[in-house]
């Protein structure tokens, strides 16, 4: 198995900072990787919370004026990973939100933040800083995607391969073209077949145009991304790099998500003993204020409330299922409208809503473990996370058939419950009536049919969604890059 060494480019890393799913993604990647043979070095920017994690790590980068600032690249170990710290407090010694401030908006100077952890990137993986030639960058997202440019604009002596992820294609990272020249990007950047986007920039078209390869964290997404119906603008861009761009299927870490021996459980269980489960539903109950119902229909959500993940829709169908004797237990936090309504919804239904505005990671654990169904009704969704945590903790998924959601619930049809390998429900994206439909699909088998229920757990539980699979194919497609370049 041949060597090779990896910069992971992210903007956010588990548990040091998070905001949503690219966070887990490059915090538990690197270790999968490791295990195929590549060794891999996390470049992250130097919030408040990850200087905390580093102390006063070893110096391997100075840079006295970067974008408005002196700044330094400290080198650390933490959490089990090798990292790359950006310390530049003139533009990340900022608490809260890496990307808002306290207002709720996009800091203004984002553009410049996030471009000066891409050229910093750029240095240190073509070996013009720290010492640290690697032989591939794997840039995430629009705050890492503009890595690709500075590599190709002022090309080191070895050029590493570049890989760029995309996570979310909905954020491009567009910003006024004039910031180029603050960028230290060339005029000529600002064409069409560079940054050039409807007049202005987008970081993430840079991430596309001057990459080896493009990745996406599920097929069906990496399908998605090149109709006119999920491309958002850059349907034409990515269909005409078609070769060159592959779906991989994220993973979860199954030390963290095993509810064997999860440390926030009121009841560890496994497939084996599947009616220890009922200990956290009643905790879950208990927790949220709804009423101790041992055979309600509990749903779960965990999540951004947002259009985007369809919780619009899923308030509309939720008075229908109260009064079927359904319950709800809710986390998360985002659109101030959403917040509002599933507030009300559990003022006029005390008992039977339960809804917590806000993150707690606990939380999000025992409602994984506590909740009968899991419910995720996203217009689109590139990968998702927690359906398969869901899977892992017994709670059956209702998901709407896009992304990643597609590609890893299979639908209880009775052909699949039949044979015996469902593992949860699917409805068509964007559809009120059709997510009302396969909440009562749900809620039927559920009531009527307790076996074909429990084998959709066992089935779900038996699921192998670690990170050695994705491991596997991220390795190889590195591995084919740097021989097609050697």
């Amino acid at each position: 198995m041949m060597p090779l060494s990896l910069l992971s480019i992210a903007s956010e890393v588990f548990p040091l900072v998070k905001t949503g799913g690219l966070a887990d993604v490059a915090g538990a990647l690197p270790a999968a990787l490791a295990a195929e043979g590549v060794q891999v070095l996390t470049f992250i920017p130097g919030y408040p919370a990850v200087l905390s994690a580093v102390g006063e790590a070893a110096i391997v980068a100075e840079y006295p004026a970067l974008m408005g600032g002196a700044a330094v690249v400290r080198r650390a170990h933490a959490y089990g990973l090798d990292l790359l710290v950006l310390d530049a407090p003139h533009l990340f010694a900022r608490d809260g939100n890496p990307y808002l401030g306290p207002d709720g908006k996009d800091w203004p100077d984002n553009a410049l933040r996030f471009g000066a952890f891409s050229r910093v990137a750029a240095d240190l993986a073509g070996g013009r800083r720290g010492n640290l030639a690697v032989d591939v960058v794997q840039a995430h997202d629009w705050q890492a995607a503009l890595t690709g440019a500075y590599l190709h604009y002022d090309p080191p002596e070895r050029r590493p391969a570049v890989v760029t992820t995309i996570h979310n294609l909905a954020f491009q990272g567009i910003f006024p073209a004039y910031l180029l020249g603050p960028l230290g990007l060339p005029a000529d950047a600002f064409s069409v077949d560079a940054l050039e986007y409807y007049g202005s920039i987008s970081f993430l078209k840079a991430g596309v145009v001057f990459a080896d390869r493009i990745t996406t964290v599920s097929p069906s997404y990496a399908a998605e991304i090149m109709t006119p119906e999920g491309g958002m603008g850059f349907e034409g861009l990515l269909a005409g790099r078609s070769s060159d761009v592959s779906g991989i299927l994220n993973g979860i870490d199954p030390d963290i998500w095993d509810p064997a021996r999860d440390p926030h459980l009121a009841v560890p269980y496994s497939a084996a003993d599947l009616a220890m489960r009922a200990g956290n539903k009643r905790a879950l109950q208990s927790d949220l204020g709804l009423d101790p119902v041992p055979n309600a229909f509990l749903i779960g959500s965990v999540g951004r409330l947002t259009e985007q993940k369809g919780m619009d829709m899923l308030a509309a169908v939720l008075p229908n299922l109260i009064a079927r004797g359904a319950q709800l237990a809710l986390l998360g936090s985002g659109d101030l409208l959403l917040e509002k309504a599933f507030g009300a919804l559990a003022d006029h239904y005390p008992g039977r809503v339960g809804a917590r505005i806000g993150y707690d990671e606990s939380l999000a654990h025992r409602i994984e473990a506590g909740c009968d169904a899991f419910v995720m009704p996203s217009r689109f969704e590139p990968c998702g996370l927690t359906q398969m945590y869901a899977l892992r903790y017994g709670a059956v998924p209702i998901v709407s058939r896009v992304g990643g959601l597609a590609d890893t619930v299979i639908d209880a049809n009775p052909y699949a419950l039949e044979q015996g390998v469902a593992t949860g429900f699917q409805f068509a994206a964007g559809s009120q009536g059709a997510l009302a439909g396969a909440l009562e699909r749900a809620m039927s088998l559920h009531a009527e049919e307790p076996e074909n229920w429990a084998q959709l757990q066992r089935n779900g539980m038996a699921t192998d969604s670690s990170w050695s699979v994705a491991a596997k194919q991220y390795a190889n497609l590195f591995r084919a890059l740097v021989a097609k370049r050697a």
